[in-house]
């Protein structure tokens, strides 16, 4: 499968969106989504719905609500996950958080880990604010439709 990113000036396989993430996902047995979204904004924005692919995603937070601390065994916790299921550090891994903005930064300390198939969802869970300053609007996997839980 060729897989179409965006912003390849990264230190990660590069960005892409959501659409290329559920076409990842459905088609690299060996694949992953990461949410590093806290969990309070799992529980109060939602979450993706992996069950039609039979996968469920991870949620490894990166930053700790409310303090905004850093989660400093992020890598270590992230890799206990993966290596149940592949060692193999060619497996694909899908990042997502609410925007773009801490997933590229958990893609980018993977892939400094030597995980070389690490990809941003650039527009994220909600996707970028329109003129009114809402989110789900613009882009991002909500707005692309595609499937998600809501508790």
């Amino acid at each position: 499968m060729q897989i179409d990113t965006y912003n390849t000036k990264t230190d990660y396989a590069g960005d892409i969106d959501p659409k290329t993430a559920w076409s990842i996902l459905e088609k690299y047995d060996e694949s992953l989504l990461v949410d590093v979204r806290t969990k309070a904004e799992l529980n109060y924005v939602g979450y993706p719905d992996l069950s039609s692919l039979k996968k469920t995603f991870v949620n490894i937070e990166q930053q700790f609500f409310p303090s905004g601390n850093l989660n400093e065994n992020f890598v270590a916790e992230l890799e206990d996950v993966i290596f149940e299921d592949s060692p193999d550090k060619a497996c694909h891994i899908v990042f997502l958080c609410r925007s773009g903005v801490r997933s590229a930064m958990a893609a980018t300390l993977m892939a400094q880990h030597g995980w070389i198939n690490c990809y941003n969802i650039a527009s994220g869970f909600e996707g970028d604010p329109d003129e009114s300053h809402h989110r789900a609007n613009v882009n991002g996997w909500k707005f692309e439709g595609l499937p998600w839980i809501q508790q």
